[in-house]
């Protein structure tokens, strides 16, 4: 493919960067993220992917824009009140980015649907705010072979790790199972500066930018944990991957993708 005149002018910063140039714009371009949840991860992700030319972008999310919603979740404005979100993500990104393909999937992720949600796509960035959907988007990836980014963020918290298949440490590997309903604070209970979306959101596009590249040390193997109020951020070094880990491990015991008990925004906290 050939650039336009406005294409060259859209990625220019890109182009001239020699860890991307011409044919790393290309590739961008040729290549398919899907985005689970259009939230206060999602919303920096999609924006920061479409602006960078990612050729096709899915955002599957069920819910619609809710005033409370607008004081993070960046791809929505007031304007949007009452309009699923997905619809809404794919207005803000398309008119970021004429050249971006926006697939809205306005349906809840679940056990019966996910393989077939992220079989077309390259990688999958995890904005979801529960620890059902995240072990669920986990060993989705794991046994569809899908690299994965994962995020939490609550309070002035935040967290990410990125999976990629065949090096380190799983999301399961990690932190083994969902915690029981009610055990860990909801957003709603606990609150989250609106801020922490866009510092984890965006670091979670970088991720996949990286990936579709093929450049840089991605955060397989790591967690990288971020306190706002101390304006810290550590690196930490993951076990590798847990031999017995039930769904990444040498004798995997996880054959079936199951729907775990709900419980919003707790991130993996």
């Amino acid at each position: 493919m050939e650039f336009t005149y406005e294409q060259m002018q859209r990625y220019s910063r890109h182009i001239i960067l020699k860890e991307i140039g011409s044919k790393g714009q290309k590739k961008l371009l040729n290549s398919r993220v899907l985005i689970i949840g259009a939230g206060g991860l999602g919303s920096p992700a999609a924006m920061y992917l479409a602006a960078a030319g990612v050729g096709t972008i899915g955002v599957a999310d069920a819910d619609e824009v809710d005033l409370s919603n607008l004081q993070r979740q960046i791809v929505h404005t007031t304007a949007d009140v009452g309009k699923a979100k997905v619809l809404s993500a794919k207005e803000t990104m398309e008119a970021i980015n004429p050249d971006v393909k926006v697939i809205p999937y306005e349906t809840f992720v679940s056990a019966e649907n996910i393989a077939d949600l992220i079989k077309d796509y390259d990688f999958v960035i995890d904005g979801t705010d529960n620890f059902p959907a995240k072990f669920l988007i986990n060993d989705a990836c794991v046994m569809a072979e899908k690299p994965f980014s994962h995020a939490g963020i609550i309070r002035f918290q935040g967290q990410l790790m990125t999976y990629v298949p065949g090096r380190g440490p799983c999301y399961r590997c990690v932190f083994k199972n969902p915690p029981p309903a009610d055990a860990v604070p909801t957003c709603r209970q606990a609150g989250v500066v609106g801020a922490m979306g866009g510092v984890i959101g965006s670091l979670q596009a970088m991720e996949a930018i990286k990936y579709l590249l093929g450049k840089g040390e991605l955060l397989t193997g790591y967690l990288l944990t971020y306190n706002a109020l101390t304006m810290e951020f550590r690196k930490i070094k993951l076990p590798e991957k847990v031999k017995d880990c039930p769904i990444c491990g040498d004798n995997p015991t996880i054959h079936e993708l199951t729907d775990y008990e709900m419980n919003s925004c707790g991130g993996a906290f």
